[in-house]
């Protein structure tokens, strides 16, 4: 596969960039999706004018679906330099309806759907100038949506899979990957005679790289936030889920893909098979010596400012 040629270097400028102030101008929202009621927040663009139309742009969670922990630091930016944010839980996550926990990707990318209608109808929000941001996973289903609709003006990817299957199976060793489909076999059983699939903890569905592991506990908190576990289903609803095949279709909208170099979660390679299939304007930025979380806030505030600030100039231009 083909490597883009790009570097980074953290905090090499002699003033260092200022994070905003925390701003409380949110409001909880809710919307349907398919007949289930999600639940989000909007944020107004700080120092909007009564009246005024702003860009707005979809963040949306990851896997473990804990955008809590780690969402309000890119709201915080991103409303401080001019645009409305929309951030929700999918179904099933947080207090939205639907499976609980369920990682059904083409849900989620119909949630999309939703949230994007949603938007379109509030008087504070320009529905020519709407973009999508997604962390992790919620960046692999960013990218499937903006393929699908061209109502989306820009796409934001941040360590996020193009193929999840091969994805998936690079966190485990052969003998590994064996015993897991030794269980999924008994669950597709189980589901097929029970209309239930076994609950695991976050770990054991999608096993975390050395890197990145002790954060499960120390940021995610996915045992204390969720402790009923995850259904082994999102695994087998994730293997078939290759939006890096639509990429190409997002053109001539802008595509940027930001990855960290050492990310154990998701391979840097899945970045760059993105940035390849998509279609010019497109940017790859890679993150020398950081790994998976290290693009949130909580865990690493350096490197998140590093992030935030590429996509700022990025929806400066785009957006």
């Amino acid at each position: 596969m083909k490597k883009v040629p790009t570097t980074l270097v953290l905090n090499s400028s002699k003033t260092k960039p200022k994070l905003a102030k925390q701003l409380d101008s949110s409001e909880s929202v809710y919307f349907y999706s398919d007949g289930l009621r999600l639940s989000g927040r909007f944020t107004a663009a700080v120092n909007a004018k009564r009246g005024q139309r702003s860009p707005t742009i979809i963040c949306l969670h990851g896997y473990s679906g804990r955008k809590d922990i780690y969402m309000p630091s890119y709201v915080r930016e991103l409303t401080q330099a001019g645009y409305n944010t929309l951030d929700f839980f999918h179904r099933g996550f947080g207090d939205s309806e639907g499976i609980r926990l369920r990682n059904n990707p083409w849900e989620q990318v119909a949630d999309t759907m939703s949230a994007l209608i949603y938007l379109q109808q509030r008087a504070e929000v320009d529905p020519q100038r709407i973009a999508l941001y997604g962390t992790s996973f919620g960046g692999t289903i960013a990218i499937q949506a903006a393929a699908q609709s061209t109502d989306f003006k820009c796409v934001v990817s941040v360590g996020s899979p193009a193929n999840v299957g091969r994805s998936f199976r690079s966190k485990r060793t052969y003998g590994e990957w064996l015993d897991w489909e030794d269980e999924l076999k008994e669950d597709r059983i189980r589901r097929v005679m029970t209309g239930q699939s076994k609950r695991v903890p976050y770990g054991t569905l999608v096993p975390s790289g050395r890197a990145e592991r002790d954060a499960i506990d120390t940021m995610y908190k996915t045992a204390e936030g969720y402790p009923e576990g995850y259904p082994m289903e999102s695994y087998d609803l994730g293997t078939v889920f290759v939006p890096e095949e639509k990429a190409s279709l997002i053109a001539p909208r802008a595509c940027l893909f930001i990855h960290a170099e050492r990310d154990t979660m998701v391979p840097l390679s899945e970045a760059q098979s993105f940035y390849d299939h998509a279609q010019e304007p497109k940017r790859l930025i890679v993150l020398p010596k950081a790994n998976h979380v290290d693009v949130y806030e909580p865990r690493n505030p350096k490197t998140f400012l590093v992030v935030i600030g590429h996509m700022k100039a990025f929806f400066k231009e785009y957006l």
